[in-house]
């Protein structure tokens, strides 16, 4: 009799998992405070041009310009920190790689012996502001970039 009701108790959770899953999926997807770098939303964008000011203006340029020669590396064999406008490579990658390096540094999305002056901002900014951070470079970039960014971090999703 118990392994009656044990059997049946793993046909009705092995049945349930799957339907669990979906609705947790669709749930994350469509979840209106899903986090995300809004480029049309002002107040994001008016958050995110002052923490960009006040933590990455000093190596990635006051107008998202990039340090010179960020292509070629200095002799401590790291790279100058790239620019974040439409002439950088910031676009390329979607919102939560992105967001990811910019919280937790590029250790986790570079090769190991990839060395750079990049900090890690975690416990420095909240994720709020990294988001609005993001949507305020987003911002900058001219429409054909940002619908290639826009395109890129769809796909990814």
């Amino acid at each position: 009799m118990a392994r009656t009701v044990l059997r049946k108790a793993a046909i009705v959770a092995t049945c349930l998992l799957p339907v669990v899953i979906l609705v947790a999926i669709v749930w994350y997807w469509t979840a209106p405070d899903r986090p995300s770098a809004d480029p049309g939303n002002a107040e994001q964008v008016a958050l995110g041009q002052a923490v960009y000011a006040a933590n990455c203006a000093s190596c990635h340029g006051a107008n998202l310009e990039g340090q010179p020669d960020w292509r070629i590396r200095q002799e401590n064999g790291r790279l100058p920190a790239p620019p974040h406008d439409g002439t950088g490579h910031s676009w390329h990658h979607p919102d939560q790689i992105l967001f990811g390096i910019t919280k937790y540094g590029l250790s986790q999305y570079a090769t190991p012996d990839y060395q750079s002056d990049m900090p890690v901002f975690e416990g420095v900014l909240t994720d709020a502001e990294i988001w609005a951070t993001l949507a305020y470079i987003k911002s900058r970039w001219p429409s054909d970039i940002a619908a290639r960014q826009r395109a890129v971090t769809e796909s990814a999703d």
